[in-house]
């Protein structure tokens, strides 16, 4: 249920009330469908948890192994997560650098300095897609680049 935000609190009891009241006012009353989504993932959702968990993996190694062949693209292996930062050398403002891939290239990434200034000279991309997109995602930043 990535990106939907559903969770809850293990507390002891003397904080309940006051967190109910911080809570209230703040994250309650998310919609019926996604309560019912979250039903069905915390009773049936350990084997799609799994698949997707292998999945990314998958799609994770061929992203970093495509863009690590490429010349003047610095990435460094994170091993986890749904994105991978890279960075291409000589290329410090991205997010322009970012906007001219999605003019130029039709390639929509993340310029790092979205997530804070330490990602200044990044760029994210999110490999939670099929391996044929990023196939022909990095197609495209291959064709960008030369």
């Amino acid at each position: 249920m990535t990106g939907w935000r559903v969770g809850w609190i293990v507390t002891p009891e003397a904080l309940a009330t006051d967190l109910g009241k911080i809570i209230e006012y703040n994250t309650s009353c998310i919609l019926e469908p996604i309560q019912r989504a979250a039903t069905v993932a915390l009773d049936q959702g350990e084997a799609e948890v799994a698949r997707l968990r292998q999945q990314l993996t998958t799609t994770r190694r061929l992203l970093v192994d495509e863009l690590a062949a490429m010349p003047g693209v610095v990435v460094p292996d994170a091993g986890g997560a749904m994105y991978v930062f890279f960075r291409i050398e000589g290329q410090d403002d991205t997010l322009e650098l970012a906007r001219r891939l999605v003019e130029e290239a039709g390639l929509g990434l993340a310029p790092g300095g979205a997530f804070g200034p330490e990602g200044d000279g990044w760029l994210r991309w999110c490999h939670a897609v099929s391996a044929e997109k990023l196939r022909e995602g990095t197609r495209r930043l291959r064709t960008f680049l030369a």
